[in-house]
């Protein structure tokens, strides 16, 4: 039995669409095309993991507090996006609009809303704002880049990104106060 997909989503896709089409036809490009893919694969966890294993280094005085605080955040930050995922089941647009819009990178899973990757660019962007403002020049441009790349690969609509960054701040946020 296919799971039932939210009449908004049904929605939105038919308002979304050619915006995700004329944007994901870009990455017809070659080489913005393997501009997104690598951003997507860095977004995937890479950066994020190397964040991480680097507040000890990046933060000598509360290193060892920031790296819990970091790894705590992004596992919490998980569950809660596997939950929503999986209960909300909006299709890949790549799937709803198959031959329409193309898939430029495989993905992990059939659903798109949120956007997980950019969940944790903007949550990590803002608890580096707090922490170590410094590394935002190099930060807030990958976390762009990492979101562009979502839509531009034809993984997901321009509201799954909207969301995704509106609960990695959330998450952020939420974080930085209870660490306090």
């Amino acid at each position: 039995m296919r799971p039932r997909t939210l009449a908004v989503f049904d929605r939105l896709d038919l308002l979304e669409w050619r915006l995700c089409q004329r944007f994901a036809s870009l990455s017809l490009c070659s080489p913005w095309l393997t501009t997104l893919r690598l951003a997507s694969r860095v977004g995937d966890w890479p950066a994020w993991v190397l964040l991480i294993a680097a507040q000890p280094l990046l933060q000598p005085e509360a290193g060892w507090h920031f790296l819990v605080q970091y790894a705590a955040t992004g596992l919490v930050a998980i569950l809660v996006y596997r939950l929503i995922k999986t209960r909300l089941c909006r299709e890949r647009p790549f799937i709803t609009f198959v031959n329409v819009i193309q898939c430029g990178e495989p993905a992990r899973d059939r659903y798109s809303f949120p956007s997980g990757h950019t969940m944790h660019a903007v949550m990590f962007c803002v608890m580096t704002a707090a922490h170590a403002p410094r590394l935002l020049p190099l930060l807030i441009p990958l976390a762009v880049l990492i979101a562009l790349s979502r839509v531009g690969l034809g993984l997901h609509y321009i509201s799954d990104v909207a969301a995704g960054a509106a609960i990695g701040y959330a998450f952020a946020l939420a974080s930085l106060t209870l660490a306090g």
